[in-house]
């Protein structure tokens, strides 16, 4: 146990830290609170016009009002997004998802629990990003079964053989090639469209 706290720690002190928020004795309570963790800490003000590069966290003010919050939204960037909120009316809910926000800090600013926010928003940002990894490998696959199964049919009913023997001859392809088999799928997809969309020669 002890040694899995240190490794937290140890990531934390090389963990880049953005705060966007307006300068004054208020926020110095945040970045004092961030530096003595050991995070490298950089303060914004105003809205910088996109998200901060090489961060990896940002703690950003949500406004309560319209029309002064941030032009650009968490999904933008790599980064943590900790929202920074002094009212929960509608607005500034609305600005937290809007930030795609990994964590909230309420005002007035304490050194207890920053510390603690700030390991749960990287713990939920990162099985966020395993989810959305997994989501796209999916998709990936689904395309390229769907893709396959296309060629198979299109190249079986072209040369009048089974569907296990249109796949037998695509794989030979791709092995003699040494390409992935939906490499070739998507040429025979691709000159199929062709053909269909060939006019009869008048003769």
């Amino acid at each position: 146990m002890a040694s899995g706290i240190k490794r937290l720690f140890d990531e934390l002190r090389g963990t880049s830290v953005a705060v966007i928020h307006p300068p004054g004795a208020e926020c110095n309570v945040l970045l004092d609170q961030l530096r003595r963790i050991g995070c490298p800490v950089k303060s914004l003000w105003p809205y910088p016009p996109a998200p901060p590069a090489d961060t990896h966290v940002i703690f950003v003010l949500v406004p309560a009002e319209r029309g002064s919050e941030p032009l650009w939204s968490g999904v933008d960037s790599d980064a943590v997004i900790i929202a920074l909120v002094e009212y929960e009316n509608p607005t500034v809910l609305k600005g937290i998802l809007d930030l795609n926000a990994q964590a909230v800090i309420n005002k007035p600013f304490r050194p207890t629990g920053v510390l603690s926010t700030l390991i749960l928003a990287r713990s939920t940002k990162g099985y966020q990003d395993r989810l959305l990894s997994k989501v796209t490998k999916l998709e990936e696959t689904l395309r390229s079964r769907r893709e396959i199964e296309r060629a198979v049919k299109l190249l079986a009913e072209r040369q009048g053989v089974t569907d296990i023997q249109a796949y037998e001859q695509i794989r030979r392809q791709a092995t003699a090639k040494r390409i992935a088999i939906v490499e070739v799928c998507a040429a025979i997809n691709s000159a199929g469209s062709v053909l269909d969309g060939l006019w009869p020669l008048e003769r």
